[in-house]
């Protein structure tokens, strides 16, 4: 567990530090720069390597090294044309099936993601909408939604980072609260609704 924990901290490391553009994309770096950047010991390190390069956010290239993959001028319409179809059923499923404590785990997610629309903090809102996805896949019953969706949300991440504003975070955080509500209210049509609009203005750019 230990371990595990280890390495998801690493993840969120390097995570953050692709989706904010801090590692570029088509940047070559090395396994110790990211050992640097992670904060972290190496085996987390490598296990969070292979759990990017699963997803797509890392190439492995043998005899040259590790590459922070491009963003390609579809990714935007591909990456938002699946979740628009994935993302409302994953709302409406834990609209009906969460716990208590996961209902009020996206509360607090509500919440930090007003207060960084507030400050006009788009790094932390970032970091809030992560945690939001993390709470939303643990408490899905669908263990393979989740699993496809995943990748496909840190994508996005990205690919909403590098052309980011407090305006369109404002607009995002908007929607993002009344899915988020829907959720608590254990409301899963409303839940999917809500969601289909979000995803619907984030596909807009």
């Amino acid at each position: 567990m230990q371990n595990r924990s280890q390495a998801h901290l690493a993840y969120l490391a390097l995570e953050r530090l692709i989706v904010t553009l801090k590692l570029e994309p088509g940047a070559l770096v090395t396994e110790r720069q990211l050992l640097e950047r992670a904060n972290c010991g190496r085996t987390p390190v490598r296990e969070a390597i292979q759990k990017l390069a699963w997803q797509g956010l890392i190439e492995i290239r043998a005899r040259v090294g590790l590459q922070i993959t491009i963003i390609r001028p579809d990714d935007r319409a591909h990456v938002m044309e699946t979740r628009k179809r994935l993302e409302p059923l994953a709302a409406a499923l834990v609209a009906d099936e969460a716990s208590a404590e996961a209902r009020r785990a996206i509360g607090d997610c509500a919440r930090e993601m007003m207060g960084c629309a507030e400050r006009g903090d788009l790094e932390e809102f970032l970091v809030a909408d992560k945690m939001f996805d993390e709470v939303m896949e643990e408490a899905c019953p669908n263990r393979f939604l989740t699993a496809a969706l995943a990748p496909l949300q840190t994508h996005a991440r990205r690919i909403w980072f590098a052309s980011a504003s407090p305006e369109k975070m404002r607009g995002s955080v908007e929607r993002h609260v009344e899915a988020m509500r829907a959720i608590e209210a254990a409301d899963p049509s409303e839940a999917a609704a809500a969601m289909s609009r979000l995803m619907d203005y984030l596909a807009e750019g």
